[in-house]
């Protein structure tokens, strides 16, 4: 039994799936646009800081079994460091993600036949929007079709992100590609989901989000694992009153992730010792952030392992998104003792243990984020305490067993 995985950049969830498909003696070809070469000379002359970046291109796969379609990424990447924004229009430019993708899912859907003759090849695993093609060729060659959502589906997440350009019009410009996503490409993720023979998702909140449609497709739910625990001891600075608590936002800076309720939460707790710190790109000027919150720190971003020092700096972790899937960086937060006020929108709500590992808030109610911090802030020996058992929490979570009982659906299924 032997599968084609296709991504056309690779992710942690993607080399999760990637070890455990060559574990379990399945993976045929993995599929990308761009994998590195660690012994290549062109690599090894690149500076530094660019030589690093590349990296993360690599993956651990015999080259043999590497089905490779550079062009139109590189020239995405290219335009991006020559600051030539036309090419990378939204859906309409040559060099947009949107192209990159279409175009590599085409190029997977072309090498399929030569696959299943040559080397028996019984079915495809591919991510929302880039599997339509490749979905469309493995029907026709009667080749079983696993997709993993990432994300709430897209019914779900275009109506609460034009609820929230309409509750909070200042933050409208902050909502994402989402919202201007054409309809041949709703069309398309649509379609995608109709092909599938298997759904992957990472959460509770994405499975409940399929649409009816879907009510009897075969879905496999597996939460992402944690990265490796700190294991240096907590830092117990909290418990100083006159040291401010440390609240710590990570990701794009939008309310699609809930920054606004977070920010005003902010503002409802004038009266308390807490700092907030922001890490992640802006979407509107900076200082329409210092206008909404003013004080707030600005983090800008790092390589991961600093952005865990930046973690363990910090005493709490809020993520009050409205749109996820599993947002991975809930676990990193609470690998390096923080715990986490985040809502069930998330994907996360089985990571709190309310009061022990943090607080489960609704989405839309800075109230209730403002409750729960101040709380927090009013009982330093406990936030203390939450930490290590927010760790322990986090380390019940591998990428061994996500892959595992993925390749297990899998197999009940092809």
């Amino acid at each position: 039994m032997t599968l084609l995985l296709s991504h056309p950049a690779g992710n942690q969830n993607v080399r999760a799936m990637l070890d455990a498909l060559q574990a379990a003696g399945m993976l045929g070809r993995f599929a990308t646009t761009v994998a590195a070469d660690d012994q290549s000379l062109a690599l090894k002359l690149m500076p530094g800081r660019l030589r690093n970046e590349w990296m993360r291109r690599r993956f651990d796969v015999p080259r043999d079994k590497l089905l490779q379609h550079p062009g139109r990424e590189i020239a995405r990447v290219a335009c991006g460091a020559l600051g030539w924004r036309g090419p990378l229009r939204h859906e309409e430019g040559f060099a947009s993600v949107d192209a990159v993708i279409r175009d590599f899912d085409r190029f997977v859907a072309g090498t399929l036949p030569r696959l299943q003759s040559r080397e028996g090849l019984k079915g495809v695993y591919a991510y929302e929007d880039g599997a339509l093609a490749t979905f469309r060729s493995a029907r026709t060659l009667g080749l079983k079709r696993i997709y993993d959502l990432p994300i709430a589906y897209w019914e779900l997440g275009r109506r609460l992100m034009q609820e929230e350009g309409e509750r909070l019009p200042a933050w409208a410009p902050t909502l994402g590609g989402g919202l201007l996503d054409s309809q041949a490409k709703l069309d398309r993720k649509t379609e995608e989901l109709a092909l599938a023979d298997l759904v992957v998702v990472a959460s509770h909140f994405v499975r409940d989000s399929l649409p009816a449609s879907a009510a009897q497709k075969a879905c496999v739910m597996s939460p992402f694992g944690s990265p490796p625990v700190w294991t240096g001891g907590w830092s117990e600075a909290a418990l100083d009153p006159a040291r401010p608590m440390r609240v710590l936002f990570a990701g794009s800076m939008g309310q699609r992730k809930g920054l606004a309720d977070l920010m005003q939460a902010m503002r409802l707790l004038g009266g308390e010792n807490i700092e907030l710190r922001v890490m992640g790109a802006p979407l509107a000027e900076l200082d329409f952030y210092q206008r909404e919150c003013p004080g707030f720190i600005h983090e800008k971003g790092r390589p991961h392992a600093e952005v865990l020092a930046l973690m363990r700096s910090c005493d709490v972790f809020c993520l009050p998104s409205i749109v996820e899937g599993r947002a991975l960086v809930m676990q990193e937060a609470m690998s390096q003792g923080l715990p986490v006020v985040i809502t069930p929108n998330t994907g996360g709500a089985d990571l709190v243990v309310e009061g022990e590992t943090g607080f489960l808030v609704p989405i839309r109610s800075p109230e209730a984020i403002a409750d729960r911090l101040a709380w927090l802030n009013q009982h330093r020996p406990e936030l203390v305490a939450m930490k290590a058992r927010a760790a322990r929490h986090a380390a019940e979570y591998s990428w061994q067993r996500y892959g595992e009982a993925i390749v297990d659906a899998i197999r009940a299924t092809v």
